[in-house]
């Protein structure tokens, strides 16, 4: 096989790379661990990109993964939701402070007479996390929202919520004149340059898409439903993933009015007790503990909640903090970290489920790494 010189010389620089900082000591223990049958693993560090993929995107076909593997990268999709409502306020479609019902004007007289956009940004509306089992259509969606009861009043407690960044998706969607799969497709995606990246797979590209596993090893993939375009159905690759992360570092530049969208997510609007919620993004001040990290991710944090104090006016994004957000799906896991002060970024993608504690130390390993 004969290869190009910019083959060889990405062989050996990636050669050179795993002789001194390759992730593998931490990844491939992880693999075996969890049975996990491929990961891609994307890593920015002082401009360079790096990437590092493990073993196959099917058992069946036994196709290897490559930076342009599509995983599914189930709540990260979420930080896009967030960017896409924050370039139409950047626009002066919406505000973060108009309240939900304004926007949806069947929800007039309901709880949502109370909740905020920003509610809806940051996880602080107290709605649950999944879409009940028997709403599987947008009129039974309008009618669940109509009747719900808050536990608390919005804004004072996170609550990690599908149905309510869901809900900011349609509205964003809703001010920006399209449906929000086209928003996304047709507006965001581009102006970030991510080719790769869909909510609709085209047919053309089922060939790099992995095939899932569940707990129980069996192949599966996301479900159509309500909400799921906006809260966790992006499909993406290491390539583009990592690229997003460099936008968010401000290191791949894009438009003026993304970026500033973009930095918007970053602020903190909310105080917990395990870290500062952004929209979708959530941030832990340096230094941080690696148990201070999985406490915070942990499940438990996301299905019981915890109590939230705004801040007001919302804090600058600090360049010393670890930004983090998981995604997962039935067959897929993802973690992604950006650290602005240390221009360090990592993106984690695998198609098995496993648990978050496991993901936050691995990356929480890789970035030691490459301090030293």
């Amino acid at each position: 096989m004969r290869l190009s010189l910019t083959a060889l010389a990405l062989l050996a620089s990636t050669s050179a790379l795993a002789q001194t900082s390759s992730p593998d000591a931490i990844i491939k223990p992880l693999m075996q661990q969890y049975q996990i049958p491929g990961m891609a693993v994307a890593i920015l560090h002082d401009g360079k990109t790096e990437f590092y993929n493990y073993g196959v995107a099917s058992k069946e076909t036994q196709q290897p993964i490559t930076a342009q593997t599509l995983f599914e990268i189930g709540s990260l999709s979420k930080t896009f939701t967030a960017t896409l409502a924050s370039y139409a306020a950047q626009q002066k479609k919406l505000q973060f402070s108009d309240k939900a019902s304004t926007w949806l004007p069947e929800l007039k007289g309901s709880a949502f007479d109370q909740v905020s956009l920003l509610n809806l940004a940051t996880h602080t509306t107290g709605t649950p996390l999944f879409v009940p089992d028997d709403v599987t259509n947008q009129q039974q969606l309008m009618n669940w929202y109509k009747n719900w009861q808050p536990p608390a009043q919005p804004g004072t407690q996170r609550v990690y919520s599908n149905l309510g960044i869901g809900m900011l998706g349609m509205i964003a969607a809703k001010s920006l004149h399209q449906p929000f799969i086209s928003a996304m497709e047709q507006q965001l995606l581009p102006a970030m340059g991510m080719k790769h990246t869909y909510i609709q797979v085209p047919q053309s590209e089922m060939g790099q898409y992995a095939q899932g596993y569940n707990k129980q090893d069996k192949p599966v993939r996301v479900t159509p439903g309500p909400l799921i375009a906006e809260s966790y159905g992006l499909k993406s690759t290491s390539a583009d993933l990592i690229r997003w992360l460099a936008i968010q570092l401000d290191e791949q530049k894009v438009a003026t009015e993304w970026q500033q969208a973009i930095a918007t997510t970053h602020q903190g609007y909310y105080k917990t007790e395990a870290f500062t919620q952004a929209m979708m993004w959530e941030y832990y001040p340096l230094p941080v503990s690696s148990k201070q990290l999985v406490e915070g991710n942990s499940g438990q944090r996301i299905m019981k909640g915890m109590s939230a104090t705004v801040i007001t006016p919302p804090q600058a994004a600090p360049q010393q903090a670890w930004y983090n957000k998981t995604g997962s799906t039935n067959g897929f896991s993802t973690y992604a970290v950006f650290i602005p002060s240390q221009k360090i970024a990592v993106i984690m993608l695998a198609n098995k489920w496993f648990p978050n504690d496991d993901r936050v130390i691995a990356a929480d390993k890789i970035i030691q790494m490459l301090a030293h």
